[in-house]
């Protein structure tokens, strides 16, 4: 990462228009996942000298996730199509294993429920690690900032994932 504190996304906009019905919870869940993004990341388009961003999220053919990016100034930073294909194995994985932690939060003993979290912020990571590997020729993020977009990515992904 740059010296730089510039870079970092202060606003954050989503097409609803690319995304699948959704229900209140998900749409709750969506919400929490920009706000823990704006909190606090860091991200830096490579092209880019300096920030704070704006990006505006799309969700193509339900596969290939749009990052289009301004300055706040408003000058333009360009725009990054991430597929989502690479994703669809971790990401199903990581709901299976989030429901089956529901579900033994009702049954399990805390060393069941501690080692299916265990298992549940692995899957979380991996995908966090594929995230800032897909990404790594045009933005750059820190590792929280990659895990905060990985819980926005289930979030918008969760309906299609098959």
């Amino acid at each position: 990462m740059t010296d730089s504190e510039d870079h970092y996304i202060a606003e954050m906009h989503i097409d609803e228009d690319s995304l699948p019905v959704s229900s209140i919870e998900m749409q709750h869940e969506r919400r929490v996942a920009i706000f823990d993004l704006l909190e606090e990341n860091e991200f830096r388009p490579l092209d880019s000298p300096n920030g704070p961003y704006i990006l505006r999220l799309a969700l193509k053919d339900g596969s290939r996730l749009t990052f289009d990016v301004t300055r706040t100034n408003s000058s333009n930073c360009g725009s990054y199509t991430l597929t989502l294909v690479p994703f669809r194995r971790v990401i199903k994985d990581y709901f299976m294993i989030c429901e089956s932690y529901h579900n033994a939060i009702r049954t399990a003993t805390s060393a069941q429920i501690e080692a299916i979290d265990m298992g549940r912020r692995g899957l979380h990571n991996e995908g966090s690690r594929m995230l800032t590997d897909a990404l790594r020729n045009q933005v750059e993020l820190d590792f929280n900032t990659s895990r905060r977009f990985f819980t926005l990515i289930c979030s918008l992904h969760r309906r299609t994932v098959s």
